[in-house]
């Protein structure tokens, strides 16, 4: 039985309501001698209890799309096939250009959210040059089957959950496809690709998205095979210019750990309450030793680039939760390297799908203005009409108090403060 399945849901309801009524009905009832009796009653309470605790687990975990299956939950789920040592380069000498194209098996992805605006396809891909094994999740844009586009190449944004999540947070609770797809229609926003691959690649670790000799290659999973897989597969533009990566919590980590990394593979990131030192992340593996937290930490990175990379970081976050990540960013940014901080306030809510959900449509409104070869849209249809831009307008990213409707909620991924995390780069 499916964790996040409804015949799962609905049988914890009938038991939640089971163990409450059993008490009811036979307390009184309960023969025997003392003890026994005593065991007994006991036991029922401690079967309502455990219903209880088991259904608003449930119930959150569904609301927030933390763990997809029971591997998951249990920390036996593992996607790792071989992680070989590939180098600086992630590639491990492998050119992915030269690689013979393959045709992936689609199917209807299942689950909240993943029906609406067309339906989100989903396929098993294994990585040729990383060794993961894992599900993508591709949602095409209303505009990707209309004839009038079919000689058209899109640009694609690759979206990140947080740590614990699924790969179809982004579309169940964060309801990207539905709250993107109006936009789309209407030229507000590009036409984009969404790609949602698995993230959650090791039992019981988050993977940092680094590339670990011996344990995995997440890094190269996310940033060289999954685009590869998309490219073969779509009408997908090419990288960089036309890719975008996006993540919140631990996943806005890796959106600006990726793009300051391999500004060859990405022109642009979103990140949403994230930070830059994976030592603020639990469980991380890119901060088992001071070696992987520089090589994962985008700060380090940016500033010990030889030439400042041509990408564009949209970093939104509360005092204590994200905002000092993107301050210490923008400091040490400089041309063509953009830095844009967004301040959230403290009362817009917590680290919750609440409040992220509302900084959707702000976030890709701005990818919308900087994606494309120059730094902006391009004319004709490849924008899908009349793009909100980058500077000012409906596009402009805002630099004061936003909190775009954000309200308070059950906490989301990765729910632990960030106060210490954000002091840290």
């Amino acid at each position: 039985m499916s964790l996040t399945g409804t015949p799962f849901l609905a049988t914890l309801v009938a038991l939640c309501v089971a163990a409450a009524a059993l008490p009811l009905l036979l307390w009184s009832r309960v023969r025997g001698p003392r003890m026994a009796r005593g065991a007994a009653r006991m036991l029922m309470l401690l079967f309502a209890q455990v219903t209880a605790v088991a259904l608003v687990f449930t119930m959150v975990n569904n609301s927030n799309q933390l763990y997809d299956n029971w591997g998951d939950l249990l920390g036996t789920g593992n996607h790792v096939r071989t992680a070989a040592d590939l180098g600086a380069s992630g590639t491990g000498g492998v050119v992915p250009e030269s690689l013979p194209a393959v045709r992936q098996t689609f199917r209807q992805a299942k689950g909240p959210g993943m029906r609406a605006e067309g339906g989100v396809r989903v396929t098993r891909l294994t990585g040729r040059v990383s060794g993961v094994r894992a599900e993508v999740n591709v949602w095409l844009p209303p505009q990707y089957d209309d004839p009038a586009w079919r000689d058209r190449r899109f640009p694609v944004v690759e979206l990140l959950p947080g740590y614990p999540g699924s790969s179809k947070a982004w579309f169940g609770s964060l309801d990207v496809t539905e709250r993107l797809a109006p936009l789309m229609r209407s030229g507000r926003i590009r036409p984009f690709i969404l790609v949602s691959p698995r993230t959650n690649l090791l039992p019981g670790a988050d993977t940092g998205c680094a590339n670990v000799p011996g344990r995995v290659n997440a890094d190269t999973w996310l940033s060289v095979d999954v685009p590869r897989m998309v490219r073969d597969n779509f009408r997908a533009q090419a990288a960089p210019d036309g890719w975008a990566v996006a993540g919140y919590s631990a996943g806005a980590h890796c959106a600006a750990k990726l793009a300051v990394a391999h500004p060859d593979r990405y022109r642009a990131a979103v990140g949403l309450s994230g930070y830059n030192d994976p030592i603020a992340q639990a469980g991380s593996i890119a901060a088992r030793t001071p070696a992987l937290r520089a090589a994962n930490n985008p700060y380090v990175l940016l500033k010990a680039a030889a030439a400042p990379p041509r990408v564009a970081l949209y970093l939104s976050g509360q005092p204590g939760d994200g905002y000092e990540a993107a301050l210490d960013l923008d400091r040490i940014a400089t041309a063509p390297t953009r830095v844009d901080p967004v301040f959230v306030p403290k009362s817009a809510g917590g680290h919750t799908m609440a409040l992220w959900k509302p900084q959707v449509l702000p976030a890709f409104r701005w990818l919308s203005g900087v994606m494309g070869p120059r730094g902006g849209a391009p004319a004709g249809p490849d924008t899908g009409g009349d793009v909100a831009g980058a500077g000012s307008g409906p596009g402009a990213i805002p630099r004061g108090p936003s909190t775009a409707g954000s309200t308070h909620a059950e906490p989301a991924s990765d729910s632990a403060s960030r106060a210490a995390a954000a002091r840290r780069r």
